[in-house]
């Protein structure tokens, strides 16, 4: 529960989600070993963690929070300040730690405080990319904070179980740490955010594991520290790409698709094509047209091509000619003004360039750095087209339309002298995308964005196995309840 007097949009620039009583209850239970325990909250907002321990530390940015806090646990030490840096500077040391560090992406998360934070986790052997969002520097820090033997237990996002900037937290924290534990939990501990939570329970600081343990709950529990729990070999994590999520499957259908990508006759798309994102226009709306706006402002239709602008273009089937003349009976935006310096002189294109909404785009950051600024550039028809958000399983649509793609969808070109006929690969690929294997392994390789969404980064889908085997029906069976299993994982719960 939010403080009451912040607004959601102060609280999501501070990554404040107030943790709910009975998460917090669990959690400091088990953090807390004895009466005489010191326990930190890195981030303790209104001091709910804190409240339930006499001897506690609070530390937070937030004077509003560092104020409500003061009268929800009086009895705690509390300090107003950047945590990295007080922990930078602090003597303190804590025999455990709990609570829920802010989650801010990493666009927002930016500035000094992005730069001690990486500096912080740098200094005890972390390196993390820069698209590592608040969170993890934070579990890193207060580590640092532990006496020897010390333990944590915190809240933290879904992308503990799939992110690549996760995974080297996930790796120190078993050089430092002799048991972890990471509980993951379908339902929704913060039903109002679309990002799912885990649990993660840290203990004997000093020590070490070759392994973690890993449960898997459909609702929380305040036993989540002692439910059964599959143990996962650091060297089985890794082999699985340094994700925890392909372990929400059972055994069965982990060893099923093991054995399918390990036949001859399977590949991956990436041995297959090039996947990358499609053009960035700069502004969407000024270069794409209608046909009846280019009419109006005497465009030649030479200069418009046909675009697939986002995964809602797409369908079910291939885009082709009648796709495009359906676009243009409805009198869609899904065509590009492609121009050069040259036709950008042509009465009814210098009028548009000209005008007042050409004056706003070519100050837009992506324009203002080309040159010319109005030249859309990588927009190359691709052999054929897939989306990366996904409700379903990614669609791979063929191009028989020659038309171009913006960044709303990927771009797959397929490799010269690739593994079939270029005359008949776009069709054959196809339909081997549609086999159950393929769609588990989208589901393997690429992750939840939140709100029920499949996103595949490019990456992530050139590691997307296609095979060209006809697979036993069993394999067929356990690869559609795996995907299944991963998709409801994904949706709310």
């Amino acid at each position: 529960m939010p403080l009451p007097a912040m607004s959601p949009a102060h609280q999501k620039a501070l990554g404040a989600w107030y943790t709910p009583p009975e998460v917090v209850a669990a959690l400091v239970a088990w953090a807390v070993r004895r009466p005489g325990d010191r326990l930190l909250d890195p981030a303790c907002g209104d001091g709910r963690f804190l409240a339930r321990h006499s001897r506690a530390a609070g530390v937070d940015c937030d004077p509003e929070a560092i104020t409500a806090a003061s009268g929800t646990a009086p009895h705690s030490t509390l300090v107003c300040s950047d945590f990295f840096e007080w922990a930078a500077g602090t003597s303190s040391r804590f025999e455990c730690a709990a609570g829920n560090p802010p989650f801010i992406r990493y666009q927002r998360f930016s500035g000094r405080t992005r730069q001690r934070a990486r500096t912080l986790a740098a200094a005890q052997g972390v390196q993390f990319s820069g698209l590592a969002s608040s969170w993890a520097p934070y579990l890193v820090a207060t580590a640092s904070l532990l006496r020897p033997g010390g333990r944590m237990a915190f809240v933290v996002p879904a992308e503990i179980g799939h992110a690549p900037y996760a995974a080297p937290l996930v790796a120190w924290f078993a050089t430092r740490f002799a048991r972890l534990r990471i509980a993951a939990i379908r339902q929704k501990l913060f039903p109002a955010l679309s990002e799912n939570t885990w649990l993660l329970f840290a203990d004997g600081f000093g020590g070490s594991t070759d392994a973690l343990e890993f449960a898997i709950l459909d609702r929380f529990q305040t036993n989540a520290d002692a439910t059964p729990a599959e143990t996962v070999s650091l060297a089985a994590w890794r082999r699985w790409g340094r994700r925890l999520r392909p372990f929400l499957l059972p055994w069965t259908v982990r060893a099923a698709y093991r054995d399918a990508v390990e036949l001859g006759g399977t590949t991956t798309l990436g041995r297959i094509a090039r996947v990358g994102i499609g053009y960035v226009s700069g502004d969407n709306r000024f270069f794409h047209l209608r046909p009846s706006r280019a009419q109006q402002l005497q465009i030649p239709e030479a200069l418009l091509e046909p675009t697939v602008r986002s995964g809602r273009d797409l369908g079910n089937g291939a885009v082709t000619e009648q796709t495009v003349a359906q676009w243009r009976a409805d009198d869609a935006p899904n065509f590009l003004l492609r121009l050069d310096a040259a036709s950008a002189e042509a009465p009814g294109v210098r009028r548009h360039l000209d005008s007042e909404a050409g004056q706003t785009a070519r100050q837009r950051y992506k324009c203002r750095i080309r040159n010319p600024w109005y030249a859309v550039p990588q927009a190359k028809a691709p052999h054929l087209f897939l989306s990366y958000l996904s409700t379903d399983t990614p669609r791979l649509v063929e191009n028989r339309a020659g038309c171009v793609c913006a960044n709303a969808v990927h771009a797959v070109h397929l490799r010269n002298g690739g593994l079939l006929p270029q005359s008949i690969a776009p069709r054959m690929l196809c339909r081997q995308w549609r086999t159950p294997l393929t769609a588990l392994s989208c589901e393997v390789e690429g992750h939840p964005l939140g709100g029920g969404v499949l996103k595949l980064e490019p990456r992530e889908a050139l590691r997307v196995a296609v095979t060209a085997q006809e697979l036993p029906d069993e394999s067929d069976r356990l690869f559609r309840q795996g995907t299944g299993r991963l998709q409801k994982w994904r949706r709310r719960g």
